[in-house]
C-alpha cells in the first residue's frame, strides 16, 4: 500500500466535478487531469473552462496541474479519480457506459499497488460489483491483492459560488480499512470543511444516491401542493410563506426537476431496488410527479391563453431559460425540453432565450436554437422557466415588452410577484 506523500494523482473526466476537483489538488500536489474531450483539453491548455465553474484565474493558480487526452500520459500516476457523468437511458436506466469506458482506460495503466477512487453517482455496490471486475479484466490484477478501490462521492453543486467543493464536507470510504484512511487523508489535503470516513464503500455510495433521492421527493410533494393549491385558487407561495414560518417547515419549492443529480439519481436507487426484488412505490410516484411537471405547466398556460381568447394553434410563446438552474450554462438532463415538447404538441411555435447557454451545446443535446434576442411586442405567451439574474434584472415591465397586448406571462420560479404575473405555478 502506498503512503499519502507518494501519491501520483490523476482525475478522469474534467467536467463540472472534475476540474474544480483538480485545480485543487493541484494547488498542492502534482495532477494529470484527463479527459477524452480533445477540444476540452485545448480550452483548458488555453486557460478558459466553458463550464464557467473555475475562473482563469484559478486556472492559473493550479500551477502543478497539467491536462491530457492521451492515455500514456497516465502510465507514471499511481491514483486514479474517477468523475465521469453517470446518466439515465431513455427508459431511465442507468446508463453506466461512461463509468465502465474509464475503468477500461484506467485497466490499461493499472500497476500494482495503485489505487482507484469513484466519485460518480450510482446505486450501492456499483464500484466493487461493476467497476472493480472490468478493472480485473483489463489490467490482470487482482483486486486488494494487487490493487484497492475506494470511493468519495461528489457534492458539487454547479453555478454555486459559496458552497465550493473544498467547503463542502466530504464523504470517503475504501476497500480496506487502510485504504480508507489512506482516501480519507488524501481528501483532506484539500477539503476545508473536513470528512466523514463511511463504514464501507457501499455505505457511500448508498449515502450519496439518497441526498437527491430525499429532495427529489420533498419537491415532488410540494408540486402537487401546488396542483391541489392551484385547483383550490389559493396562491402556493403565500402558502408556503405562511407554513415557512414555522422552525422546522422545510423551505422548498414547485418546479422542474433536472439536472444531473435529482432527476436522475433516484432512478439509480430505484433500479437496484428492483434487481434485488423489491418495488420501490414512494421513489418512482415522486419520479412520475416531478417528471410530469412539464406537461402539467403547458396545460396551464394554455388554460390562461383562452380565458384571454388567445388563438392557441399557431400561436408564439418566449421560454426564458433552458439550462437546468439558474447562473450556469448546464443543460444536462434539463427539463425545459418537457415544456417545449409539449408546446410543440399544440402547434405552438416556441423561441427560447437564454444568455448562459451554449448555442451549438444546445443544437447538439436537444435540436433547440435559442435566440440571441427576443423581439419585443411578439409572443401570445411567455414562460419565466430559470430564475436567471439577467432576467430577475429585467424586471416585470421590460419581459412584458416582449408580449403582445393580449399575452400571459407565467413565473415558474417567482421571479415577480404575484401583481406583476398572470400565472404562477
Amino acid at each position: 500500500m502506498q503512503k499519502l506523500e507518494d501519491i501520483k494523482l490523476a482525475i478522469i473526466g474534467l467536467g463540472y466535478v472534475g476540474l474544480p476537483l483538480a485545480v485543487e489538488f493541484g494547488k498542492h500536489r502534482t495532477v494529470v487531469g484527463f479527459d477524452v474531450n480533445q477540444s476540452r483539453i485545448h480550452a483548458l491548455n488555453a486557460g478558459y473552462d466553458s463550464t464557467l465553474e473555475v475562473s482563469d484565474e484559478e486556472l492559473k493558480h493550479a500551477s502543478l496541474l497539467s491536462y491530457s487526452c492521451d492515455l500514456d500520459d497516465l502510465s507514471t500516476c499511481n491514483t486514479y479519480i474517477v468523475t465521469v457523468p453517470t446518466p439515465i437511458d431513455g427508459y431511465n436506466q442507468p446508463d453506466l457506459r461512461p463509468l465502465i469506458k474509464a475503468s477500461e482506460s484506467i485497466g490499461k495503466v493499472l500497476k500494482k499497488g495503485d489505487l482507484v477512487i469513484y466519485e460518480s453517482t450510482v446505486y450501492p455496490g456499483a464500484t466493487e460489483e461493476d467497476c472493480v471486475p472490468v478493472l480485473e479484466m483489463v489490467s490482470g490484477l487482482t483486486f486488494n491483492v494487487d490493487f484497492f478501490a475506494g470511493y468519495s462521492p461528489e457534492r458539487i453543486n454547479p453555478g454555486d459560488k459559496e458552497h465550493r467543493v473544498t467547503t463542502i464536507k466530504k464523504v470517503t470510504s475504501g476497500s480496506t480499512p487502510e485504504i480508507a484512511d489512506l482516501v480519507d487523508a488524501l481528501y483532506n489535503q484539500i477539503i476545508t470543511a473536513g470528512t466523514h470516513k463511511a463504514s464501507s464503500i457501499r455505505v457511500a455510495e448508498a449515502a450519496k444516491v439518497i441526498e437527491n433521492t430525499q429532495r427529489d421527493l420533498n419537491i415532488a410533494l410540494i408540486n402537487e401542493l401546488a396542483i391541489i393549491f392551484n385547483k383550490m385558487g389559493i396562491d402556493t407561495e403565500a402558502v408556503l410563506q405562511a407554513a415557512g414560518t414555522k422552525w422546522n417547515f422545510l423551505p422548498f419549492r414547485p418546479g422542474l426537476v433536472g439536472g444531473h443529480c435529482i432527476g436522475v439519481d433516484p432512478y439509480y436507487l430505484t433500479h437496484k431496488a428492483q434487481a434485488i426484488g423489491y418495488h420501490p412505490e414512494i421513489i418512482l410516484a415522486g419520479r412520475r410527479l416531478n417528471d410530469g411537471m412539464g406537461a402539467y405547466v403547458v396545460s396551464q398556460l394554455v388554460k390562461a391563453m383562452l380565458k384571454e381568447r388567445i388563438h392557441v394553434d399557431g400561436a408564439r410563446v418566449l421560454i426564458m431559460g433552458l439550462t437546468f438552474k439558474e447562473n450556469c450554462p448546464d443543460l444536462r438532463n434539463t427539463r425545459i425540453v418537457d415544456i417545449v415538447n409539449e408546446l410543440a404538441e399544440y402547434n405552438i411555435a416556441v423561441d427560447v432565450y437564454d444568455p448562459w447557454v451554449s448555442v451549438a451545446e444546445a443544437e447538439h443535446e436537444y435540436g433547440i436554437t435559442p435566440v440571441s434576442e427576443p423581439g419585443v411586442n411578439t409572443y401570445d405567451g411567455i414562460v419565466l422557466a430559470v430564475a436567471h439574474d439577467e432576467f430577475r434584472k429585467l424586471g416585470a415591465k421590460n419581459i412584458r415588452r416582449f408580449g403582445k397586448t393580449a399575452s400571459v406571462l407565467y413565473d415558474l420560479k417567482y421571479l415577480l410577484s404575484r401583481e406583476e404575473s398572470d400565472i404562477r405555478l
